[in-house]
């Protein structure tokens, strides 16, 4: 996933900015916002979508259920629903062992340049 590392700088960020951040069309946001009531980002006045870390949050769990994991929107909805902070902390842990993948890549390139 491409989620950003710098999520925290902001309060709000719009629909582009999230899909831009898991590299998804923006009909995916609001389809799954109708589909898991967990992703509910404030509406302006003229319906402009804002939203908080909380919502991203809530989306990267969704984004890993679906994309990553390949469940279908009820098993999705199942595993959110009976596991929620287990799910959430699996999503992290897997996030993690991505970076540190990512880290070990790079210095193993570094070597290999170096030889």
């Amino acid at each position: 996933m491409a989620l950003k590392k710098n999520i925290e700088l902001k309060t709000y960020y719009t629909i582009k900015e999230v899909a831009a951040m898991f590299n998804v069309a923006e009909t995916l946001l609001r389809f799954w916002e109708k589909e898991f009531p967990n992703i509910s980002p404030e509406k302006g006045g003229r319906g402009i979508r804002r939203y908080k870390k909380e919502d991203i949050e809530q989306i990267r769990l969704v984004y890993h259920l679906v994309k990553e994991r390949g469940l279908t929107l009820q098993g999705a909805r199942d595993a959110l629903k009976h596991g929620g902070s287990n799910v959430n902390d699996k999503v992290n842990v897997i996030d993690r062992l991505k970076d540190l993948r990512d880290e070990l890549q790079a210095l193993s390139k570094q070597l290999n340049e170096l030889v």
